[in-house]
């Protein structure tokens, strides 16, 4: 059972900006029955309301709006949180993913868990982020399926015909153990500091649901312990991560009804583009009709100034599909498909990477528009970019905010393979690029990246654990 003793919170997520204003939620978990204070935002008092019971714990909601012009304040249980919120000028940026590890992860010693985020904790001190975008494996649930009969053995051996009261034994052990790891990672002080004044915009990946989601067997995904994990985890990053359930969710999905959680917010000379990887992936398809939908509709819009696609794993990358031919003949190396094929460059997802990539082409060449990708996923810091008649479009890669960073030889065999190049599309190479200010093109640290607008420029500059910030990089 989760350990509450009092209110966890608050969590500050960006709902939506529309009319000139933020509209937020203020996330907050309790012990059954307990009771929450009013926020006071200006003049008025705002009660949260619950949201749902879950896992042992309730959750509950707070919505407000601050004007999207100006610093912006609000004050909860006697403590003022003061919010960078104007939009319209110079602003800065967090993007971070991987904010945990496959095993062990709740038994980690929190000082050493946490130190990146005590350092971006330090650094919004200094100089205030607008928002953190969070991309991708915001918790690891991949210990969650132990501890039950039906998904001990998770997801290589499965019950041919478990019953119905096996399942919802199932769920309710699931419902626990994955809250546990959101309760675990959003009362962390260093966190919480930074969670209850910069909001937040979270796109999830396999780890929010399990180790290679969409990429398993279709006999794994469809089964009834699939299904039941699948739905267990889309609930709790509804409510956690996004602060909604369904039929309630914010006007940034692109869906309405959640079949795919893929949003976008629009800020003064600003697009942030988050579609869907893991909602409606398979083995062969990494979105399904829905979140291409949306990606054909965010081409179709004239959104002046730039975009940051969020592309939870990277959208510009070496030639995977080399190594993933090389594993597959190696038998003791065909455990790890499941790990290729989670890419974009995987040899079958080959026809949709040609499609999002000239999708991000088709952006990036609009008269007035220009977009970046930012990825993470692969636990190390890198960059690259892909040629185009409007000048590189640009992918960034800040992946690894607490776990571990891979071995050196791991960042060192990514870059030999980058050196054999790749044009997917003819005419468009994709180039990785050295580190700013290193000799190599990918570093094997925990890292953060931090963007940064001063007038219509934009600099990104990555925070890294040992060797420190990268000089500022113009995209």
């Amino acid at each position: 059972m989760s350990r509450l003793s009092s209110p966890l919170g608050p969590v500050l997520l960006l709902d939506d900006l529309r009319d000139g204003q933020m509209h937020l939620a203020a996330l907050f978990i309790t012990p059954p029955g307990a009771a929450l204070a009013p926020l006071q935002v200006d003049d008025k008092s705002i009660a949260p309301a619950r949201l749902a019971g879950f896992g042992g714990v309730e959750i509950w909601r707070a919505r407000f709006a601050l004007r999207s012009d100006r610093a912006g304040r609000y004050v909860w249980d006697g403590q003022a949180f003061e919010l960078a919120a104007d939009l319209t000028r110079d602003l800065r940026i967090a993007y971070v993913s991987c904010n945990g590890q496959e095993h062990g992860d709740l038994d980690r010693n929190p000082a050493e868990r946490n130190a990146m985020w005590a350092r971006l904790r330090d650094d919004h001190a200094q100089q205030p982020f607008s928002l953190m975008l969070h991309g991708g494996d915001q918790i690891y649930a991949d210990e969650a399926t132990l501890g039950h009969k039906l998904s001990e053995d998770w997801p290589d051996e499965l019950p041919r015909d478990p019953s119905q009261a096996d399942l919802a034994s199932l769920r309710e052990h699931l419902e626990r153990r994955f809250i546990d790891r959101y309760i675990a990672i959003y009362s962390a002080p260093d966190y919480a500091a930074l969670a209850s004044r910069v909001p937040s915009l979270m796109q999830w990946d396999d780890h929010d649901i399990c180790d290679g989601w969409g990429s398993l067997k279709r006999s794994r995904t469809y089964s009834p312990v699939g299904q039941v994990l699948f739905s267990v985890a889309r609930q709790a990053a509804l409510l956690c991560q996004h602060g909604c359930i369904d039929g309630d969710l914010p006007p940034r999905f692109a869906d309405a009804q959640g079949l795919h959680l893929g949003w976008q917010v629009a800020l003064p000379g600003l697009r942030l583009l988050a579609p869907d990887l893991r909602g409606e992936r398979t083995r062969r398809e990494i979105m399904g009709p829905g979140g291409w939908a949306m990606m054909e509709q965010a081409r179709s819009d004239a959104v002046p100034g730039r975009t940051f696609l969020m592309s939870s794993v990277p959208l510009l990358g070496p030639r995977l599909s080399v190594l993933e031919a090389v594993m597959i003949l190696i038998p003791s190396m065909q455990k790890y498909e499941d790990d290729l094929r989670d890419q974009w460059q995987s040899r079958a997802h080959r026809d949709s990477w040609q499609r999002m990539l000239q999708l991000a082409v088709d952006i990036h060449t609009q008269p007035d528009q220009a977009l970046t990708v930012l990825s993470g996923e692969i636990h190390l810091a890198g960059r690259a970019d892909m040629g185009t008649p409007a000048g590189p479009l640009h992918q960034l890669v800040a992946s690894g905010i607490t776990h571990p960073p891979p071995p050196r030889i791991w960042a060192r065999a990514l870059g030999a393979l980058a050196s054999l190049g790749d044009s997917p599309l003819p005419d468009h190479p994709i180039s990785i690029r050295r580190m700013p200010g290193r000799q190599r093109l990918y570093l094997a640290e925990r890292n953060a990246l931090i963007l940064s607008r001063q007038d219509s420029s934009w600099q990104a500059s990555w925070m890294l654990e040992e060797s420190g910030p990268t000089p500022p990089l113009s995209i």
